[in-house]
């Protein structure tokens, strides 16, 4: 992580107020929504056909609506939204920046939710004058966009939080959050953020306004062909640069994952550079590795690359993130096979066995690494 990053994400946690309660802040803007919802629903009756028309034409509406709010006052300093530019633009986009997108503990929320107040002020100021007005006209499309108008709130913020949850949450793989997610991760790029993807729930708007940007999630380079991807979450009770410098020292790894036979190479954790060879037996195979390390940031992520027998080429990342008293440990291994025949039997045989050998070796790191942690002194 950039110096710069980590200097403001301590002071941004540094002036949070102690009585700040993360949990209460999300329940409190959930139920206020949800009897919000209720409330405005509880006035619809015998709806006709045509009246639901309201529920996606008032949803059309607050995505659009979303959007101007997000591209001009989010991203370019005005008079009268001067504490949301600076909220969103200045903090936001400084908390969480490309490579760094998710939260190490529930008290970041303070950074990704609105505050708790908005959502009041959204219902009674925005959203209850308005229902007033059209329930003069016609009480169930009243009613209608008053609750749709809630509801949208509600699934921004579910989204929101959504695209900056940590990579080994079950809803990242969910195909249309996976897809948000990398829309927004690039809209916090510094040469985005003031031009594209604005859009948090669906990008229509966006993509009317020619506003909608994609690049597909890159590959590293020696993957030549689609790689086959196994991640593995898990929790260890020790701080993160203690769990990811022992991970990430190549020689002890034989101790704990039960495809490594033997490591030469240097001791220590190793940077960016770093070669070293490793005997395994994966999948039921024996192989030898060429390991290169691409990336190492103590404490929250290493990475390296290797190219084996039979056309085998992986790429190995660790990440780390503050979880409680500990560490929350987060393994992706991707790899492929350049042969026809070694990719078939990947797909018939050796994926399955990868994949059980990945989750023993979670299993054993995490009784190693507390192990070999306790007894030099280090704790969580």
């Amino acid at each position: 992580m950039r110096q710069t990053t980590e200097a403001f994400r301590a002071r941004y946690r540094a002036d949070i107020h102690p009585l700040y309660n993360p949990w209460l802040h999300g329940v409190f803007v959930l139920l206020f929504g949800l009897l919000a919802i209720g409330a405005f629903w509880s006035t619809v009756h015998q709806v006709h056909p045509l009246e639901w028309l309201a529920v996606p034409l008032t949803l059309l509406f607050f995505n659009f609506g979303v959007y101007v709010v997000h591209r001009h006052l989010g991203h370019h300093k005005k008079r009268l939204a001067r504490m949301f530019y600076a909220r969103h633009a200045g903090d936001h986009h400084s908390f969480f920046t490309p490579g760094h997108m998710t939260y190490d503990s529930a008290r970041d929320w303070r950074v990704i939710l609105f505050p708790a107040w908005l959502i009041v002020l959204h219902t009674l100021v925005i959203t209850a004058p308005a229902w007033w007005l059209l329930a003069q006209i016609n009480s169930n499309v009243a009613g209608l966009f008053g609750g749709c108008m809630v509801l949208g709130y509600l699934t921004y913020e579910v989204f929101h939080a959504c695209e900056h949850l940590p990579p080994g949450n079950p809803l990242t793989r969910l195909p249309w959050i996976r897809q948000m997610r990398r829309l927004h991760e690039l809209h916090h790029r510094r040469e985005l953020m003031q031009e594209r993807n604005f859009n948090i729930v669906f990008p229509l708007m966006d993509y009317l306004f020619g506003t909608l940007y994609w690049e597909p999630e890159q590959a590293p380079a020696h993957l030549t062909r689609t790689p086959t991807r196994l991640q593995h979450v898990i929790d260890i009770a020790a701080n993160p640069v203690a769990v990811l410098a022992y991970a990430s020292t190549a020689t002890r790894w034989p101790e704990w994952h039960p495809s490594s036979l033997k490591v030469d190479g240097q001791g220590g954790p190793l940077y960016a550079g770093a070669r070293f060879e490793e005997d395994i037996r994966a999948g039921g195979r024996e192989g030898h590795l060429c390991w290169e390390v691409d990336e190492y940031l103590p404490g929250r992520r290493w990475s390296a690359r290797a190219r084996g027998d039979h056309g085998l080429s992986l790429v190995v990342t660790y990440e780390c993130e503050a979880f409680g008293d500990g560490t929350r440990f987060v393994r992706t291994l991707e790899y492929c096979f350049s042969g026809v025949v070694m990719r078939i039997a990947n797909r018939l045989l050796l994926k399955r066995r990868i994949e059980r050998e990945s989750a023993q070796s979670m299993l054993a790191l995490r009784q190693m690494a507390q192990k070999h942690l306790a007894s030099t002194g280090v704790t969580a």
